[in-house]
């Protein structure tokens, strides 16, 4: 008799054994529907065994119901990458192959784009940067081998067609590219482009895609019909045949990392598949992480320089502005800068992470702040919709015409978002067409796409957006670029708030200039001496690096430590202390030689959707003995746990609120 072992997309390390279905079509890398408790479960086939387990009687063990596939949809390969995501990020076998795989079933036959010949024979001709970073990575010492490069340059300076160059290189070879990027949605001329020049033999994997879409494309990559994929982080799992070479674009973007379990980040599962199947890692951003930039200074990543701009453009001139003495959230400056922007027709960008109109309602004379009644954070203020509004839960309420606490009349919104931009550019520029673009007003499935064409083509005079404008756009017309406030992220509490703003300014200011010399951008702060904002200002990467990385050092923070987050949430705030002091309790005496812990501490948002959140911080130098140590650390605080409180593990957090 045959059994086969199946896991589930379940928080359990157990396999379950099934006898074969009616049909006999079960087979390892399978999917199959199974009954499992009061009612049947999708599950993946990892393995067989001649006997059942040990213990189990022959009859007690069901029978599989029926397969869902036909043909087998992962591999020993995959296998074991889910196997090593499942032990690094401390989730079971069954969630790895669960985010691994997309779900669904086959869709009608893909029709792809065919090879256009022209464009793929005759692309831009390139710098001498361009070709002796080409040159390096195509015909690297040690072929066969996993090799790590980093592409870092200034914004325009043409880390794309590098990019592109190197994947042809690796496809008129036989093999196979996968070419990650931040955020499908925010990427659209690097997909067309990559449709244009590779046509049919392109695929692309992303969230945002129907399940059966997403299947198809995965099975047409795993039958070796697609040579190259685009996607974001989860592209990262794709099938492919022979891979050469992976591409990690914008390596900084935090989009990178999974915000759910497995808490994965595609850039550490990229290393590890490069090394598995001797693949190169070519990693690109004029802004890198702190971590990438360490690893290239201490040579363990070889850094590959493009130090011009290639389209007649020049690095445009960044002019800080500070809003402390301002009674508007624009500037005299910057509003002399749009109209002589108009009227030497050319565009500007104004950029704000922050939406809706106003972020925070305080009262003027008890201090009273109106917060979510489900989550510690303040709620915003809609003035299209008269609604306060949580980014976190989305509970939403009337504003209040008074102070709830002592009904003073001293009581309102305060801080701007972009709706205020909005209202207040449209007042101060009735004459030049507008068009704001964040996650409120492109909501409509393809908005975003034409509402960036419509910029491109040069019918919108200004363009108001959040991150979704910072960066991996080019557009051609435009002068201005206004940071409408730079300081958003500073405040918050976690190590890497100075590290994100830095990324953020330098990369929306790179939109400006990129196909002529007197491109500008004006930097709005509450904090113009603020090492972030001045290093970004001047656009100095080193110099932004050798002071971050040395208050990192004395304070012990990466990438100088490795940290491991263990977070509790319930609905109870009593069991969500008395769990995070018991795990404390049980941390502490098996932590390693020269690890330390952090907290146990309430999380800085401390209550999101009615959870109480609670977390302790394990840090230390050598990943290794920290990881083996919070292995035990989680198999003691199981036994005995409160099955009301919620335990996430985060390896490596990107970040600590």
């Amino acid at each position: 008799m045959r059994y086969f072992e199946l896991v589930f997309n379940i928080p359990t390390d157990r396999v379950f054994s099934y006898l074969i279905d009616d049909k006999g079509e079960a087979e390892v890398g399978k999917r199959a529907m199974v009954p499992f408790g009061s009612r049947d479960c999708l599950g993946y086939i990892v393995g067989t065994k001649e006997s059942p387990p040990e213990g189990v009687k022959e009859e007690s063990i069901k029978k599989i119901r029926r397969l869902v596939d036909k043909e087998p949809i992962f591999d020993e390969r995959d296998l074991e990458l889910s196997k090593w995501i499942s032990g690094f990020y401390f989730c079971s076998l069954g969630q790895a192959l669960a985010i691994m795989i997309p779900s669904g079933k086959r869709a009608g036959e893909y029709r792809g784009l065919e090879i256009d010949e022209e464009i793929a024979a005759a692309p831009l001709k390139l710098s001498y940067e361009q070709e002796q970073a080409l040159e390096s990575i195509i015909k690297q010492d040690t072929p066969g081998k996993s090799s790590l490069f980093y592409l870092y340059g200034i914004t325009g300076s043409g880390k794309t067609e590098v990019f592109l160059r190197a994947a042809e290189a690796f496809l008129a070879e036989g093999k196979s590219v996968i070419y990650l990027v931040p955020e499908i949605s925010l990427t659209h001329q690097t997909a067309e482009l990559i449709d244009r020049r590779f046509g049919s033999i392109a695929a692309t994997l992303h969230s945002g895609m129907s399940p059966a879409a997403r299947f198809t494309e995965w099975m047409r990559i795993r039958r070796g019909e697609a040579g190259i994929v685009i996607g974001p982080r989860s592209a990262v799992f794709a099938p492919v045949k022979n891979l050469a070479l992976l591409i990690i674009d914008e390596e900084q973007d935090g989009s990178y990392k999974s915000g759910s379990t497995p808490r994965y980040h595609a850039r550490q599962v990229a290393m590890k598949r490069c090394a598995a199947e001797g693949a190169i890692l070519l990693m690109g951003s004029a802004t890198p992480s702190a971590e990438a930039w360490k690893l290239m200074r201490d040579g363990a990543i070889k850094r590959l320089n493009l130090g011009a701009r290639l389209s007649g453009g020049e690095i445009p001139k960044v002019v800080p502005v500070s809003l402390e003495k301002s009674d508007n959230c624009l500037t005299q400056e910057l509003k002399e800068e749009i109209r002589l922007t108009a009227q030497m027709k050319k565009q500007t960008i104004l950029f704000l992470n922050r939406r809706g109109f106003a972020y925070f309602y305080q009262c003027g004379q008890c201090g009273y702040e109106l917060k979510c009644k489900h989550c510690s954070v303040s709620l915003t203020w809609y003035k299209s919709r008269n609604r306060a509004v949580c980014h976190y839960c989305g509970y939403s309420a009337a504003p209040p015409s008074a102070c709830p606490k002592c009904s003073s009349l001293e009581a309102g919104f305060r801080g701007f978002g972009t709706e205020m931009i909005e209202e207040e550019v449209r007042r101060a520029f009735p004459d030049l067409s507008f068009l704001r673009i964040d996650g409120d007003s492109i909501a409509k499935k393809g908005s975003l796409k034409k509402a960036l064409d419509k910029f491109r083509e040069g019918e919108i005079d200004i363009l108001l957006g959040t991150q979704m404008v910072a960066k991996g756009l080019n557009f051609p017309g435009v002068r201005l670029v206004g940071v409408v406030l730079a300081d958003t992220g500073l405040h918050l509490p976690d190590f890497r708030a100075a590290e994100r703003t830095f990324s953020l300014v330098v990369q929306v200011a790179g939109r400006s200039g990129r196909y002529f010399s007197d491109g500008k951008v004006i930097v709005q702060t509450l904090r113009p001496n603020d090492p972030a904002i001045v290093k970004s200002c001047a656009m100095d990467v080193e110099g932004f690096f050798e002071t971050e990385l040395s208050q990192r050092e004395i304070l012990s923070f990466p990438p100088y430590t490795r940290l491991i987050r263990l977070t509790l949430r319930s609905r109870e705030e009593k069991r969500v202390i008395k769990a995070c002091e018991r795990l404390a309790s049980i941390a502490r005496p098996l932590l390693p030689s020269g690890a330390d812990a952090l907290g146990p501490a309430e999380c800085p948002l401390g209550i999101i959707s009615n959870q109480y959140r609670r977390h302790f911080i394990l840090r230390g130098k050598n990943m290794g003995s920290l990881h083996s140590s919070v292995g035990v650390i989680l198999s003691r605080y199981e036994d005995g746990k409160d099955n009301k409180v919620y335990l996430e593990v985060d390896v490596d957090p990107v970040s600590l609120l």
